[in-house]
């Protein structure tokens, strides 16, 4: 996305990040309108933060977001939608226009500047170790190896899936979506990982000696 575009806007209270699936239940009437206008052009939306105090029409959600391609869709009986969408860029909001049910916005891409690889590839690497060892723990199946494995080697792509993964504020997730620096993205996501896994780990410590030693207090 090169030029200056308008798309429908969906503000929601979660952040999409570029590459990120989501499922949504489409069941507003004004919602409804919009996915039927982006089937019958054949053209994405923007799911933007939406901010806690906002309300329907007057509602000014944050002003990057991420431009959501529809991938399968179902359309209920009652005319509800279940839908599979995926991030595909970000973009800025330039201007919000309130003609239609739902918001929509002249939007502009929005992309992280150039660095040199020889400044990211420490941060990712980091970034990849920290991160797969948080998801071993989590998953509690399979070794850190096949986890990385499986993990993007892009570090922009890499940055954008552990912020849409870890359990965070929206605010805070809405911040690393902001950065135009993939190092300094990964760098903030190093600092909340190397916080998460030894709590993490801590907490399948705590939960393996409940198993092994359950507490039979009640039976007295």
């Amino acid at each position: 996305m090169e030029r200056i575009i308008e798309v429908p806007l969906f503000p929601l209270q979660m952040v999409l990040f570029p590459t990120a699936v989501v499922p949504l239940h489409i069941f507003e009437q004004r919602y409804r309108l919009m996915i039927a206008r982006c089937l019958e052009e054949k053209s994405p939306f923007g799911i933007v933060l939406k901010r806690p105090e906002s309300r329907h029409l007057q509602e000014v959600p944050y002003s990057v977001g991420t431009l959501a391609e529809i991938q399968e869709i179902e359309r209920l009986e009652d005319g509800r939608y279940h839908l599979i969408a995926v991030g595909t860029e970000r973009f800025r909001i330039r201007q919000i226009k309130r003609q239609q049910a739902y918001l929509e916005g002249l939007v502009e891409s929005y992309r992280d500047m150039h660095e040199p690889a020889s400044l990211v590839r420490p941060y990712a690497e980091r970034a990849l170790d920290l991160f797969s060892s948080y998801l071993e723990i989590l998953l509690e199946a399979r070794s850190r190896q096949e986890i990385k494995a499986l993990l993007p080697s892009d570090p922009e792509e890499l940055s954008y899936l552990i912020a849409y993964l870890l359990d965070m504020q929206d605010e805070q997730k809405q911040h690393l979506l902001e950065l135009t620096s993939t190092r300094q993205r990964l760098a903030e996501e190093n600092e909340i990982l190397r916080r998460e896994v030894p709590f993490a780990q801590q907490v399948l410590r705590r939960n393996a000696h409940l198993q092994t030693h359950p507490d039979r207090s009640f039976l007295n």
